[in-house]
């Protein structure tokens, strides 16, 4: 075997890997779960956001 087919069957194996894995995970989460982690997400971001403010707010306090 040379070092192209080597090549080839190690794209074949790693595109066959995530392929699987891929399905399995589309196969196994849930709608829930989904619609969970959205809001999840969101709420994150809007309580990273309104810190970030409330930080930067007091941050122009101090140094009057």
């Amino acid at each position: 075997m040379n070092m192209q087919e080597n090549m080839n069957f190690d794209n074949g194996a790693k595109a066959g890997t995530i392929g699987g894995t891929l399905f399995c995970m589309v196969y196994t989460i849930h709608m829930e779960d989904i619609a969970k982690t959205v809001v999840l997400a969101a709420i994150g971001a809007t309580v990273s956001f309104l810190v970030s403010i409330a930080l930067k707010g007091l941050m122009k306090r101090l140094k009057k």
